[in-house]
């Protein structure tokens, strides 16, 4: 029995998000142990120490370490959680990075701003062009030097489009405040901060339409700050890609 899918937790659509639901579903029953402890605690306290059978208070305490005990095997448990689950869960995503980039991800610049999100494909050549801040304007959003050659097959999309059961790596910005990029769905999200591109990395395992949240506070607007993402199958994918990719590419060398 899974607590957290009876609780309504969004179906799995990643590689990974398997074991992140299996460290969801330990927290829950180590909660409800605990839930059902407490409870039986507070009974037993109310009956024992009722006023009617205690008319006089005690005022020496507890005088046995039954309590201290308890909270001990608390502390030991949640060590066994934090050690023996969430440890190895961050370390093999930490470990699997350098193994990801040896599979030739498709990589994605997403890029924040209040409030939305707009995503940089580095279009067929696989290089992302340079990014010059100054260029930025109502017809180039995120400051792309379209001097760069690299530059040129570039393009940008509202919707974040990937190709089913390959790796991805979402490079993750943002233009002005702190946001934070939000997949439910692939049980992964990372902190857009200013200045920084960091790195995050799953694989689709299925099919999907969905939204893409801010996870964090960013304005008045943060609650409208919802995005699009799809997961197609590789030859869907690549057509799509094929097509923006060169049509801008065409578009700049006319210029």
């Amino acid at each position: 029995m899974s607590p957290s899918k009876l609780l309504g937790i969004p179906e799995n659509f990643s590689a990974h998000g398997g074991d992140v639901d299996h460290l969801i579903d330990v927290v829950h029953w180590f909660m409800f142990a605990l839930f059902i402890g407490w409870t039986l605690f507070f009974l037993v306290c109310l009956f024992r120490f009722w006023h009617r059978r205690n008319p006089k208070a005690s005022y020496q305490g507890v005088k046995n370490h039954f309590s201290s005990h308890v909270e001990i095997a608390v502390v030991i448990i949640e060590a066994v959680l934090l050690l023996g689950f969430a440890f190895p869960l961050w370390a093999d995503r930490v470990d699997s990075w350098n193994e990801v980039q040896k599979m030739n991800p498709l990589r994605v610049r997403v890029v924040g701003w209040q409030f939305g999100w707009t995503y940089h494909y580095a279009g067929a050549d696989g290089k992302f062009g340079r990014i010059e801040p100054k260029l930025i304007s109502g017809s180039n959003e995120l400051g792309i030097d379209y001097e760069d050659p690299n530059a040129l097959d570039d393009f940008t999309s509202p919707i974040l489009k990937l190709p089913l059961k390959q790796p991805v790596v979402l490079n993750i910005t943002t233009k002005d405040v702190i946001h934070n990029y939000s997949l439910i769905p692939m049980r992964i999200q990372q902190d857009a901060i200013p200045g920084k591109e960091i790195p995050m990395w799953f694989t689709p395992v299925k099919k999907l339409e969905t939204f893409v949240v801010c996870g964090q506070l960013c304005g008045e607007g943060h609650g409208n700050m919802v995005g699009s993402m799809e997961v197609v199958d590789e030859k869907e994918f690549q057509t799509w890609f094929s097509g923006q990719s060169d049509s801008n590419l065409k578009a700049h060398q006319k210029k």
